[in-house]
């Protein structure tokens, strides 16, 4: 016990010293954060020019180009494409079992079908749709697809009421508003969804900051059973070439629209796709951006210098490869031909 008596008095001076020294030591810098990826773009309150996604197209620019041609590029250098998991990071987080079992392309084989789908409509949310009377011959062909939260209910006579495909974008996948979770719109038919992305694919910093992925995850989880698919960036930002290569402007640095991805998917599905309203009728062009809702909005349907999608040249460009005659246009309808229809392209 003795020499616990002496040793105590040392130790305690000696602890005492330490905590000394560490009061006066300098406090240790925090550890460096990594910088933080830039967010992605939130809509139309950026300045279309601000090329958020880094685009720096590198193609040949032929306005003079055939519709042949036309058709021909985007059957070739922009192929339906979407996330299938097996590229990072989408493989490291088993996205092979998550996406649905039937490839989007090849959709019509899991539907029992031979061959692609004969007939298909794209529906645009256009304000034109009204009073157009389009309905029921919309309803007549072998799949309707429709975009974002259109609805139908009220509007039969002008849009039709079957829905097949809804293209939706991330938006509409996130924000409560559009009742994505509960919502009838959004049950029953083949869901395909897209975000921004950035220019050169890089798809781990697109998850990083994308908000579509938690809820497709949750969604195919819930309802395995119904197709949903996630548009690769590779698909629309190859669109988004081959508009850029149709015209020696410099087109918006975004993504098309919807309505100009949804038109590529079905051209990709179907025999034949007739376009509803995507380019007005010129008895029923208006202001009206959507059918369904007011709002006046010219350069939501016909687009303008300030436009975030490059929706002028989009259109152009469909005005380019419709095969209908004037009696179509002059009614809201362009007719356009599937890619299998596209025979001897040697792009």
């Amino acid at each position: 016990m003795k020499w616990c008596r002496l040793i105590l008095p040392v130790l305690a001076v000696t602890l005492a010293g330490i905590l000394a020294l560490v009061a006066l030591s300098p406090p240790s810098p925090p550890p460096a954060k990594e910088a933080p990826t830039p967010a992605a773009p939130k809509g139309r309150h950026q300045h279309p020019s601000d090329n958020v996604w880094n685009v720096e197209y590198r193609g040949v620019r032929r306005p003079e180009q055939s519709v042949k041609e036309v058709l021909c590029q985007l059957k070739t250098r922009a192929r339906l494409r979407t996330v299938d998991g097996t590229e990072e990071p989408f493989s490291s987080l088993g996205w092979s079992r998550l996406v649905p079992p039937v490839p989007l392309e090849k959709l019509h084989r899991g539907q029992g079908k031979q061959g692609e789908f004969k007939t298909c409509a794209v529906v645009s949310s256009s304000g034109a749709m009204l009073h157009s009377g389009l309905g029921e011959e919309i309803d007549s062909h072998d799949e309707v697809m429709r975009f974002n939260h259109a609805p139908t209910e009220g509007y039969e006579t002008d849009v039709g009421s079957r829905t097949t495909v809804r293209l939706v974008n991330a938006q509409v996948v996130t924000q409560p508003a559009f009742k994505f979770r509960t919502s009838s719109l959004y049950k029953n038919v083949t869901l395909v969804a897209w975000e921004s992305a950035p220019y050169d694919l890089d798809l781990s910093r697109w998850y990083a900051v994308g908000r579509l992925f938690r809820p497709y995850e949750e969604r195919r989880l819930l309802d395995p059973a119904q197709p949903f698919y996630a548009l690769h960036p590779g698909f629309f930002w190859r669109l988004w070439d081959v508009i850029q290569g149709d015209t020696r402007a410099d087109i918006s640095p975004n993504p098309p629209t919807s309505g100009f991805m949804g038109i590529a998917v079905m051209m990709a599905l179907c025999e034949r796709v007739h376009v509803y309203e995507y380019v007005p009728s010129p008895a029923r062009q208006t202001a009206l951006c959507h059918y369904y809702e007011r709002g006046d909005n010219v350069a939501c349907t016909l687009g303008g210098t300030d436009e975030w999608h490059p929706v002028r040249f989009e259109k152009r460009l469909v005005r380019r490869i419709n095969v209908g005659d004037g009696s179509d246009r002059r009614r809201g309808v362009l007719t356009l031909p599937g890619f299998s229809t596209v025979k001897n392209c040697d792009v």
